[in-house]
């Protein structure tokens, strides 16, 4: 046994038990308090597994593996943490939910119902996954951000701001979905790129007043991106360029009638 239950108390009618380990492993040496748990099937007996701090575990939630539960975060429901995953701050993992691999869940965070959050996959601030959700990859989604339905979020994506994405849309590849973004098909956002002076990635995407666009720095409406690509480049290559996927955009997403067949 690597760790020993102790004081107890009670929170909601829940009895819940400090930690302490009875060896070193990891980062922890023995003697050292942990955090607090329902039982020892919340936190695995083998393994570097951890709970820190103020951090919850109760009802048949499991962390196992490698993962760590630390800060004010709770782990409840049916909940599984593992892996070299990690779930800190005040974030929250409920429901079913799976956050394993190297994921990170912080801040205000929360991933509940059946949602997974995988791979190198980042949930922070006050976002939300949930439903039957999948984050995984590279991606991140924090802001206010909310991801849910069936959606996926995968590779090297952002997902931030007041941003939506729901229903069976699949964002991937190097997109930047932001500002008030409404993604509820695939359809509805477009990457194109390498593009521009510094060879990156911009994305235009719908919203409920029509259709924005995150590019580097700049997150604003189609017309203020032309502007700013006039501001900036006027008519020289990159210019060209940016003006070229605008109007490429305005044929394919159809921002006056809401059409939706983007390509990406």
């Amino acid at each position: 046994m690597k760790y020993e239950l102790t004081e107890k108390k009670t929170v909601c009618g829940i009895t819940l038990y400090r930690i302490r380990a009875l060896k070193d492993f990891s980062n922890v040496k023995a003697g050292d308090w942990g955090g607090w748990i329902e039982s020892e099937r919340n936190l695995s007996q083998v393994g570097n597994a951890w709970v820190f701090g103020k951090a919850q575990v109760y009802g048949d939630a499991q962390v196992s593996g490698n993962a760590w539960v630390c800060g004010n975060a709770w782990v409840c429901g049916n909940a599984r943490v593992c892996g070299d995953a990690q779930v800190s701050g005040n974030a929250q993992v409920s429901g079913d939910a799976r956050v394993t691999g190297d994921a990170r869940v912080t801040g205000d965070a929360r991933v509940t119902g059946n949602a997974q959050v995988s791979g190198d996959a980042q949930v922070f601030g006050d976002a939300w996954v949930f439903n039957n959700a999948r984050v995984f990859g590279d991606a991140q989604v924090f802001g206010n951000a909310r991801v849910s339905g069936d959606a996926q979020v995968s590779g090297n994506v952002w997902v931030f701001g007041n941003a939506q994405v729901s229903g069976d849309a699949r964002v991937f590849n190097n997109a930047r979905v932001s500002g008030n973004a409404r993604v509820r098909q695939t359809s509805d956002y477009l990457t194109i790129g390498p593009i521009g002076s510094r060879e990156a990635f911009t994305t235009f995407y719908r919203t409920e007043q029509g259709i924005s666009v995150s590019c580097g720095c700049f997150t604003g409406t189609l017309d203020e991106f032309a502007a700013k690509v006039d501001e900036t480049h006027g008519d020289n290559k990159h210019g060209k360029a940016y003006k070229a996927a605008i109007e490429f955009v305005k044929q394919v997403m159809n921002p006056a009638e809401g059409g939706s067949h983007g390509t990406h």
